[in-house]
């Protein structure tokens, strides 16, 4: 586990020039703000650092705007896509007054989450499987006036691009339908894009293990080694970031909103598991219904536990509705 002593001793090593500190909002949405690294001694580890959270939707009132990042060490890596050497650090958001975690930050809520399992006696650890998935799109046009409101996408993958004149011609290779699940390229047209993501994920601390098409066309998945709540609520982010930004550098969009799916291709579900004493319990899949932060909230209605165990899958429901309370 790294230390801040680590992280200084790393930013020296590796010649860093910037600290970037990131946060989570109540939407899920990244937020950061960068340092200089003269600025980053122990004493940020110790007492954070303050910024103006006045204009996060849903946070303070600008009479009470100053609030507090703390860095966790544990988190600090590099970031792959800077041109100058950067360092991430991912922060909780506390009260400045009191040091306390804030209500609203959902890396807060994570980790009370999972305090919450352990003092009931329900397990030691909460671990998370997600398997996002996510359309990568080469057009994205949106409106919304009064007189204009809608959406188009496109994708040069879609079936309705068949005829789609092209500079060049067109060279077919279309994939039909829902028959997205997963033929090798030509069809499946960006390999080496997710290979990109996934090696980028790979060096900011990710435990990465494939990707793959998906069913719909421009539907695609990088697959992730489950981990603790709170660091896999972490490395989902990075998973975003990761792939917003090579798909960014390819000239395309990519996009994890269920909206922009193709016969409701379903983009999201997690496999959580509690262990107590070296027992795994576990739900089956379930369908994730939405984003709240950065902390998944799962339909309420679940499988048996594999155990068997009652009283753990009740404490799991509890579980998951606190997690998601107060957004």
């Amino acid at each position: 586990m790294k230390t801040a002593k680590d992280v200084l001793k790393s930013i020296k090593d590796n010649d860093v020039k910037y600290v970037d500190l990131r946060f989570t909002d109540p939407r899920g949405k990244w937020q950061h703000v960068t340092f200089d690294t003269g600025i980053i001694d122990d004493d940020v580890f110790a007492e954070g650092l303050m910024f103006d959270g006045s204009s996060i939707a849903g946070w303070k009132a600008i009479n009470e705007s100053d609030m507090c990042l703390m860095p966790d060490p544990v988190t600090a890596t590099i970031d792959p896509f800077f041109a100058e050497t950067t360092m991430v650090i991912i922060c909780d958001v506390l009260e400045p007054t009191t040091g306390e975690p804030y209500n609203r930050d959902p890396r807060g809520m994570a980790k009370k989450a999972e305090a919450m399992v352990k003092s009931m006696g329900v397990g030691d650890t909460v671990f998370f499987g997600p398997e996002a998935e996510f359309f990568v799109f080469d057009d994205v046009r949106f409106q919304t006036t009064p007189y204009n409101t809608g959406f188009k996408l496109d994708s040069s993958e879609l079936p309705i691009n068949s005829d789609t004149e092209y500079e060049g011609g067109n060279l077919g290779h279309r994939i039909r339908t829902k028959a997205g699940y997963f033929p090798v390229p030509p069809q499946d047209s960006v390999q080496d894009m997710r290979s990109e993501m996934l090696g980028a994920m790979a060096k900011m601390g990710v435990k990465v293990e494939k990707h793959h098409h998906e069913v719909a066309s421009a539907q695609h998945e990088l697959g992730m080694k489950f981990d603790a709540m709170t660091l896999m609520a972490d490395q989902m982010q990075i998973y975003k970031y990761c792939i917003h930004q090579v798909a960014h550098i390819y000239g395309k969009t990519a996009t994890l909103h269920a909206e922009a799916g193709l016969r409701r291709q379903r983009l999201r579900h997690a496999l959580p598991s509690v262990d107590l004493e070296g027992r795994q319990a576990g739900i089956r899949r379930q369908q994730i219904r939405r984003p709240l932060g950065n902390l998944p909230v799962l339909h309420r209605r679940c499988h048996q536990a594999r155990q068997g165990d009652q009283r753990l899958h009740k404490s799991l429901h509890q579980l998951l509705q606190a997690s998601g309370s107060g957004l």
